[in-house]
């Protein structure tokens, strides 16, 4: 399975790919998974380029397609003007708006206060319920003072668990559809006259 991870850090380092990073961590314990990292900050000016000219550069493209394509997504964003980042924002406006349909997300923040954490609830979970994607449960928030404090890889664990679940049951109920070109079992095609006949007689 693949999973994708879209950071919207602008620092080096950044607390927010670290976060990102963790959950990914997270993930592949709970199952294996190909990671995939998505850095928005290397994509700032294609994205701002599709705005105007309407056509994605070759970095954004590759980066638009393996959003699509994956199983799975962590998009972990900095708090800016308590909500989601414009770079974030704009990276998820120029995607297809058909592409997020029914795919799992955990949805994770990071700001300098918990004052913010509810971001989460307010900015994040409602973008992906209009992309109709399928968030999970539990949502990570990780303000400044979270960072070696107790509950932050409880959370942590807790989200990567729910996504995982997602990501399995999903990949298992593709595999077990039933291919279109399953053979018809033999049998036999009996006249509707006859048929209507027999029911005529049993009446009778």
């Amino acid at each position: 399975m693949k999973l994708v991870v879209v950071s919207a850090g602008l620092s080096v380092p950044s607390s927010t790919r670290l976060l990102a990073d963790r959950l990914a961590a997270a993930v592949d314990r709970k199952t294996p998974v190909d990671v995939q990292v998505v850095e928005l900050r290397d994509l700032a000016v294609e994205i701002a380029h599709h705005f105007t000219n309407g056509f994605p550069g070759k970095a954004l493209a590759a980066a638009l397609d393996a959003v699509t394509r994956a199983d799975g997504l962590i998009v972990v964003t900095p708090v800016f003007s308590a909500s989601y980042s414009g770079l974030f924002k704009s990276f998820f406006d120029v995607l297809d708006k058909d592409a997020l349909a029914g795919k799992p997300v955990l949805i994770a923040a990071t700001g300098g206060t918990a004052r913010h954490s509810l971001v989460l609830e307010h900015a994040l979970r409602p973008l992906f319920a209009y992309l109709r994607a399928v968030t999970v449960p539990t949502g990570v928030y990780a303000a400044s003072e979270d960072w070696g404090a107790e509950g932050l890889p409880e959370r942590v664990d807790r989200a990567a668990g729910e996504l995982a679940a997602l990501m399995t049951g999903l990949s298992a109920g593709r595999e077990e559809k039933k291919p279109a070109h399953l053979e018809v079992a033999d049998f036999t095609v009996v006249p509707f006259a006859e048929q209507l006949a027999r029911v005529s007689s049993s009446g009778g």
